[in-house]
Order: C-alpha cells, then structure tokens, then sequence
C-alpha cells in the first residue's frame, strides 16, 4: 500500500509508524529463504522514496534492539509521541 502511494501519479506523503512486533520489519541484515519476500529491501525502497519511517521506542526496547541494527533511514522514536503527531497532521490515517 505505501508503494502504490508514493508513485509519482498519486504522490502522497506517506510516514510509517511501527509498534510491537512489526519493529523486527527494520531491523537490517534479514535473510528470508529464497522465494521469500524482504521486509528489510522493502523498507529501504520506501526510505529512498522519502516515506518516514519510525519505531515505538519502547517496542525496540523490549526486543533488544538498538539504532545501530536497523536499516539506514529508520528512527527510533517516542512511544506514541511521533504517532500522535502524525494522525493530528494527517487527513487520512491507515492502520494495519
């Protein structure tokens, strides 16, 4: 879905707030079996193509994890401040 936004012919703003599990989606260095899709190169594309992409704080946290292990672009962010932030600015809001 992120994707399909951020193509030139529909070009919205697009920011991606990941919480519980899904923060494991930046994590880098992911190697899923051959057929497999890669939530690390998908992230990334998004990334260049100039989508936010921020993690629950305290999710990363709890898992272990450090800025230094997720891919280039992501962020580490407040528990719900950025999220927060996000939804007030925002005229459509998508949750998965």
């Amino acid at each position: 879905m992120a994707r399909s936004l951020t193509i030139a012919s529909i070009g919205m703003k697009v920011n991606i707030f990941l919480t519980g599990d899904a923060v494991i989606t930046a994590k880098k260095g992911q190697n899923p079996p051959k057929g497999y899709y890669n939530l690390e190169e998908m992230l990334k594309e998004l990334i260049e193509q100039g989508v936010n992409v921020v993690t629950c704080r305290t999710c990363i946290n709890a898992r272990g994890l450090t800025q230094d292990e997720l891919v280039k672009g992501a962020q580490i962010g407040t528990t719900f401040g950025n999220l927060a932030k996000w939804v007030k600015e925002s005229q459509k809001v998508l949750t998965f």
